[in-house]
């Protein structure tokens, strides 16, 4: 590897470091917007988790109608 190289490979290491603790530092100051986003995906979630138990429960009713029929 040349000298060349080896500063270019050094520095995108280095970038890529910073990027990550720049970003690491702006996810711990939550504003508005990032509230915002959390309680929306929060309630996805829960819509989410509904649509399960509520499939679970139709899927467990089909099961009872079959068991009946046979």
């Amino acid at each position: 590897m040349s000298h060349l190289q080896r500063i270019t490979k050094v520095f995108a290491i280095a970038l890529i470091i910073g990027f990550f603790g720049v970003g690491l530092t702006a996810c711990e100051n939550e504003g508005p917007a990032e509230e915002a986003g959390e309680e929306v995906d929060e309630a996805f979630e829960e819509a989410g988790d509904a649509i399960d138990e509520t499939a679970d429960e139709a899927e467990d009713a089909a099961d009872e109608v079959e068991d009946e029929l046979q």
